[in-house]
């Protein structure tokens, strides 16, 4: 496989850009390498500016539920710069969307639009600490909520790859409001709450945590949160930027039957265009300014091409639930290929798996928490990244985040994925 584009425009970009990416994880540091620069996708392939192909298993990050250069999403698009790529006011597609988000997601009575997921999230928290009148809030370990100075404090994915997961630029007073708990330990946020009685004003959680690889949460611990927040007063916000829409119509609250206070929202709403959005009860959404005191605002919330390709996108998932079991029939399928190969070659591996998220953790220990995360082999994850690579399947290059797949994988799209995984456990033995 040639990568001599690749390589030249890595070079070029280490003259401008920090590291030569624009999110650091693209940087390939944590699997070896240079990062892999893509010219164009369709489906379930993308091809990088050597013309080499790649069945996509990140699907950017998510939002590619229905594949990439969907034809629905793309007319939208195309309709709808026509008349202009930003207002700086109101259009209708935000007042449709806004409606059929808040059909779809339980938790949802309002719901304000952004441009991303982190300007959800940091936007949530300040809501809720306006409606609650208290300064703290607790989130949990490998957790990640996006680059706000708040949550760069034991965050996931990108930071603990690098790393870095508390960053240098995150001020002692930034840190002290923010309250730190083990995934999945329900007895530890009591603690939490009782030592810091009366002062907490949120717990965010990934109900299904995405970025220390796929981490689903215990039988018990969501609810045991629900419960502990009803009783204390607390808003208990789930950052669904990730698993909304994707693990179902109305996000894993829905599938888990858990329903939040608030939900943070991003990736597919936008239909793979720069978005983000936040909501929640309409009581505490009315202390959103202007209606109510906390301030939050942008000159791009809303903006009308994001609005077209996310409408079109959550329709169609709306009114086609049954693309929800062909996405977990076809995540199935490659984990069951998957297991089968490490079973036979007598490999430590862990698979975590929902709907269409999953991850493999080299490790033969459960993977709950951050510390259970940790414990993976994340040098056999960067031989094993390559050799996939190499192999025209282009995953997370990272051990600490999900995999996404798509609706639109074929059977020798999976046939292929399991071949390519058993060759390169076989290649990794052999060395």
């Amino acid at each position: 496989m040639k990568i001599e584009k690749s390589k030249s425009l890595f070079s070029r970009a280490k003259n401008f850009i920090p590291g030569g990416v624009n999110s650091p994880v693209r940087a390939f540091k944590a699997v070896g390498g240079d990062p892999i620069f893509f010219k164009s996708a369709k489906g379930s392939k993308m091809v990088d500016e050597d013309g080499n192909s790649y069945i996509d298993m990140i699907n950017s990050w998510g939002p590619m539920i229905l594949g990439h250069a969907n034809e629905m999403v793309e007319e939208a698009v195309i309709q709808a710069i026509q008349h202009s790529p930003s207002f700086g006011a109101p259009g209708e597609r935000e007042v449709l969307i806004a409606e059929l988000i808040c059909e779809m997601v339980p938790s949802i009575d309002r719901v304000r639009m952004v441009n991303s997921g982190t300007e959800a999230t940091m936007s949530a928290i300040r809501v809720a600490r306006g409606y609650t009148g208290r300064d703290k809030f607790i989130k949990f370990e490998g957790c990640y909520h996006g680059h706000g100075d708040s949550f760069l404090i034991a965050a996931g994915s990108g930071a603990m790859t690098m790393g870095t997961p508390d960053s240098p630029g995150v001020t002692s007073g930034t840190a002290q409001d923010t309250l730190l708990a083990p995934f999945n330990d329900l007895e530890a946020v009591q603690k939490i709450v009782e030592e810091n009685k009366g002062e907490v004003a949120a717990i965010i959680i990934e109900p299904v945590a995405g970025n220390m690889g796929c981490v689903l949460p215990k039988a018990g611990f969501l609810e045991g949160l629900r419960a502990l927040c009803d009783a204390e007063g607390i808003v208990l916000i789930f950052d669904e930027v990730m698993t909304g829409f994707r693990l179902a119509k109305g996000g894993a609250q829905e599938r888990l039957g858990v329903i939040p206070d608030m939900t943070t929202l991003g990736k597919i709403i936008g239909g793979g265009l720069p978005v983000g959005a936040y909501g929640g009860k309409k009581e505490i959404m009315d202390f959103v300014s202007p209606e109510g005191p906390v301030y939050q605002a942008g000159t791009l919330s809303g903006n009308p091409v994001a609005m077209a390709a996310g409408y079109t996108m959550l329709k169609y998932l709306f009114d086609h639930p049954e693309t929800y079991g062909k996405l977990e029939s076809n995540t199935k399928k490659i984990v069951a290929g998957y297991k089968e190969s490490c079973e036979v070659l007598g490999l430590n591996y862990t698979i975590n798996q929902i709907g269409s998220m999953y991850s493999m953790f080299f490790t033969d220990k459960e993977v709950f928490d951050l510390n259970t995360a940790k414990h993976a082999d994340t040098q056999l994850f960067g031989k094993y990244f390559n050799l996939m690579l190499n192999r025209g399947i282009y995953l997370a290059p990272s051990q600490f985040e999900t995999l996404f797949v798509s609706s639109v994988l074929s059977d020798q799209d999976i046939e292929d994925i399991i071949r390519a995984n058993d060759d390169s456990l076989r290649d990794i033995i052999a060395s």
